[in-house]
């Protein structure tokens, strides 16, 4: 149960991702659903391991995201040559892989996939209702 449990959300966290990137750019990469499936099961677990509060978990949510962001980048787009993506005309970029702009992008998401993950294990494998401190 627990592999199918972690299977499942991980398929909805990259598909979920994917899609949010389809609508965003018009077009997104596998390797978008594999990172965002691996950030989405991160972000369950922490709050399945620590009890921290809505921002805590925002923040380091975000900094997860961000840094596996930059490790997908420098590995597909400046290893690999894949030309996935590059920010390197926006201001603040590291390397062109992640900048500030699309890091404030990453809080907002990750809120909303807390909040899903919550929901997700609650409502269809039967753990805590979700219930939530800001700070």
């Amino acid at each position: 149960m627990r592999l199918a449990k972690y299977a499942f959300l991980a398929w909805f966290g990259g598909s979920t991702y994917v899609t949010l990137e389809v609508f965003w750019r018009a077009r997104s990469h596998w390797t978008m659903f594999v990172m965002a499936a691996v950030v989405f099961i991160i972000l369950g677990l922490l709050n399945e391991v620590w009890s921290w509060n809505l921002l805590t978990q925002t923040i380091a949510g975000t900094v997860i995201a961000t840094a596996a962001e930059l490790v997908t980048g420098c590995i597909v787009n400046l290893w690999l040559g894949w030309d996935v993506w590059d920010y390197s005309t926006m201001p603040g970029n590291l390397w062109g892989q992640i900048c500030p702009q699309f890091t404030l992008l990453w809080v907002v998401i990750v809120v909303v996939a807390i909040v899903l993950d919550d929901v997700i294990r609650w409502r269809f494998f039967g753990e805590e209702k979700p219930h939530y401190k800001i700070w």
